[in-house]
């Protein structure tokens, strides 16, 4: 038995220390043949990994890879699963069979393994996360599979890929950024920090005019952040509620069972301002309004 562990990194490596996913040197069937050896499989034999995180391939990278295969052939081996007589499907390595296809390479080295499809989606996204140069949306989306698909919760999520929690969840929240935004963030048009600032805003409305102000003037992240900061309504802490106010405040705070508080400016304007302690209190506060 031949352990390939040690030598793909402390977060996959956690996170496929139960998978039964070992080459063996003596297979005792047909299907196991093969594996653990180098074998050169025939491109058109090979088809895409369905679980491949990877969205797109920067153009440039993908043809200076094309072209170092095209003088040098392919120095690593991609990795690959039997999923038929003579079909095989990529695990790990996608980058390389699109180049490989570039280059019009007819056979390519792989490497074969055994693995269920959770297993196989576990690998593709580590791989792809530790390995390759994401970009944050990318990241996000890749943690949401392994979270929905693979049932992690983002603590287990965090202990796997050896991330802070913090780090997770904020890759996580790009994920409710409008779509222009997210596609602005993949095109490195707006960065990271661009992106958390937009986060800030209320509404999507507001998350689109800031975002349009910051492509328009080239804004700097710090820029972006002061678009946001939160003023206090005028003479906020001078305005008093009148009794049937306070009154109705109570009412909606009992039928609701959360805190409600309402908050008012000299001009009239103001915030009702519902509290809630988790998702469930949120969704029964939610039900209250769908009868």
């Amino acid at each position: 038995m031949v352990s390939k562990k040690n030598a793909l990194g402390k977060g996959l490596g956690a996170l496929l220390e139960n998978a039964k996913t070992d080459i063996t040197s003596k297979p005792s069937n047909e299907t196991n043949a093969q594996a653990g050896l180098i074998s050169r499989i025939n491109i058109d034999s090979i088809t895409p990994n369905p679980f491949q995180p990877r969205i797109d391939f920067e153009k440039e990278s993908l043809l200076e890879l094309t072209d170092s295969i095209k003088e040098h052939g392919v120095i690593q081996p991609i990795t690959v699963r039997k999923i038929g007589r003579d079909n095989f499907q990529i695990i790990s390595g996608e980058r390389r069979y699109q180049a490989c296809k570039i280059a019009k390479i007819i056979e390519i080295p792989c490497y074969i393994r055994i693995a269920n499809d959770q297993e196989m989606l576990e690998m593709a996204i580590v791989e792809n996360i530790q390995r390759k140069n994401l970009n944050a949306i990318e990241i996000g989306l890749s943690y949401q599979r392994l979270i929905d698909e693979c049932n992690l919760t983002h603590e287990q999520l965090s202990i796997k890929l050896s991330k802070n929690r913090s780090t997770i969840s904020n890759f996580l929240r790009l994920l409710k950024l409008p779509v222009e935004v997210q596609k602005a963030l993949r095109d490195s048009k707006i960065t990271m920090g661009h992106a958390r600032a937009l986060l800030s805003f209320n509404s999507e409305a507001e998350i689109l005019s800031a975002f349009k102000k910051i492509i328009s003037e080239s804004l700097s992240v710090r820029d972006a952040e002061k678009m946001n900061h939160k003023k206090k309504l005028p003479n906020e802490e001078k305005v008093i509620l009148s009794r049937y106010e306070l009154r109705m405040q109570n009412n909606i705070s009992f039928q609701l069972k959360s805190d409600v508080k309402i908050k008012k400016n000299t001009n009239g304007k103001g915030q009702l301002v519902i509290t809630f302690k988790n998702q469930d209190q949120l969704n029964e506060i939610l039900d209250n309004f769908d009868q």
